[in-house]
């Protein structure tokens, strides 16, 4: 934005409301379930958790301390163990006895048709997201879905049909737009302190061969082993773009026009099998079709460019790298420091974004950093679940949640073809050239 804007101006042009009020998107207009109040708040929120893997267990976690919010009455899991083992936890930490769906692939539709239930959290194996957040939607109950919602172009848009056909709303549970220093940024680029934006820079780079995609003492597949066997492309897409599209007013004031994507040949899975378990292990020679590094670069509607890296496989230290730049300043996350015009002290010269931080906090950040990934899992959840408990609006809408994911099946057809351009689809519809910004505009925390 090129004109700095007071806080009372920001929320009377964009029309902010509460946290418990409609944050845009289509409102809940049907499919509520049996026993809610479609007229008011509910007391509780009733819960049921699909997917008791780690991170279905990490998110449990965080439910469990919003006693006075949610009641988790039913769980789901391929392996029973796993199922009686989360049933223990939940009765311990001083809830009802939830009752458990168990022993194979198909059972978590039982537990969706209970008519008990309000909503569904979402953690199962990527190839079961979509199915499952359409599912709940089908049946009334909002969808919490971890990254990503979608992994092909038709679940993407099996997503946002199903939401437009149901009212119910479906939200990608991508916890790096709820982070506190993204926040503040976001503060400040609606303030106006980074004048018109022009480009962003964002990555996964995260090492994940030795724990994520194989295991560590074997060197065995894991679940997602098998997507680097048989695609080439962004596979973790989301992390990147949380912080980004609200950024950027993604949906709501521009669009992504169109992508290309390039990759490097696939080396270091190869080398690190070697390395570790000797050339004969059969990863050391298996051929995988995910190259090391993928580059994706769009183009926005409005002119701008964003460069997405995926970096997984090779060894680094964790890093987001993100970087937003405008016509007055710029952010770097890797740096902590920022540039702004006739602001920062010295000509050209980086300053520590530590006191930016700390002004331009966001409300949803001053609460105690409590739960996994610095608070950013909580924070997500008690969000989702306010949602819920007044009928609303998430604050990541369907929308937002595909496009956050469609460039992994686009940066796949773009490297296939040669690094070609492709255009990016509107689920929008057109949509995005009126809505308005909406993704945290309630509760803004600057001077």
């Amino acid at each position: 934005m090129a004109v700095k804007t007071s806080r009372r101006a920001f929320l009377k042009t964009n029309g902010a409301l509460g946290l418990g009020a409609i944050l845009g998107g289509t409102a809940l207009t049907a499919g509520v379930s049996s026993g809610s109040a479609a007229g008011g708040p509910l007391a509780k929120v009733r819960l049921g958790i699909v997917g008791l893997g780690n991170r279905g267990n990490s998110l449990m976690g965080n439910l469990l301390q919003m006693k006075g919010d949610v009641e988790i009455r039913a769980l789901g899991d391929i392996y029973p163990e796993r199922g009686k083992a989360a049933q223990n936890r939940v009765v311990q930490a001083g809830f009802t006895k939830p009752e458990v769906y168990a022993g194979n692939e198909d059972i978590w539709r039982r537990l969706v048709e209970r008519d008990d239930l309000d909503a569904v959290v979402i953690a199962s194996y990527w190839e079961w997201h979509t199915p499952m957040a359409v599912y709940a939607m089908r049946m009334g109950k909002y969808a919490a879905v971890e990254v990503p919602a979608a992994y092909t172009l038709d679940e993407c848009w099996e997503l946002v049909n199903t939401h437009e056909q149901t009212g119910v709303p479906c939200m990608m549970l991508e916890n790096w737009s709820m982070r506190s220093d993204n926040l503040a940024v976001l503060n400040m680029i609606r303030m106006g302190l980074l004048g018109d934006i022009v480009h962003c820079h964002c990555a996964h780079s995260h090492d994940c061969i030795d724990h994520w995609f194989f295991d560590r003492e074997t060197g065995k597949d894991r679940w997602s082993a098998k997507y680097l066997v048989e695609h080439n492309r962004d596979q973790y897409p989301s992390h990147q773009l949380g912080p980004v599209i609200s950024w950027l007013d993604i949906n709501c004031g521009d669009y992504f026009d169109y992508l290309t994507s390039t990759a490097t040949d696939s080396v270091g899975i190869n080398e690190y099998f070697a390395t570790k378990f000797g050339p004969d292990h059969p990863n050391a020679k298996r051929k995988f079709a995910q190259g090391d590094i993928v580059t994706t670069t769009v183009r926005t509607k409005k002119g701008k460019s964003i460069i997405i890296n995926y970096d997984m496989q090779l060894p680094r230290p964790y890093d987001n790298r993100w970087l937003i730049q405008g016509t007055r300043g710029l952010y770097n996350e890797q740096r902590d420091s920022v540039y702004l015009k006739d602001r920062s002290p010295e000509y050209h010269q980086w300053e520590p974004f530590g006191p930016y931080h700390e002004k331009y906090r966001h409300a949803w950040a001053k609460e105690p950093s409590l739960g996994g990934h610095g608070g950013t899992d909580m924070r997500e959840l008690r969000l989702f679940v306010q949602a819920v408990k007044n009928r609303t609006q998430t604050p990541l809408d369907v929308y937002d949640s595909v496009l956050m994911c469609v460039h992994g099946p686009l940066s796949e057809i773009s490297i296939a073809r040669g690094s070609v351009p492709v255009q990016v689809p509107d689920f929008t519809r057109g949509q995005w050239r009126t809505r308005k910004p909406r993704f945290a505009v309630d509760m803004m925390a600057w001077d």
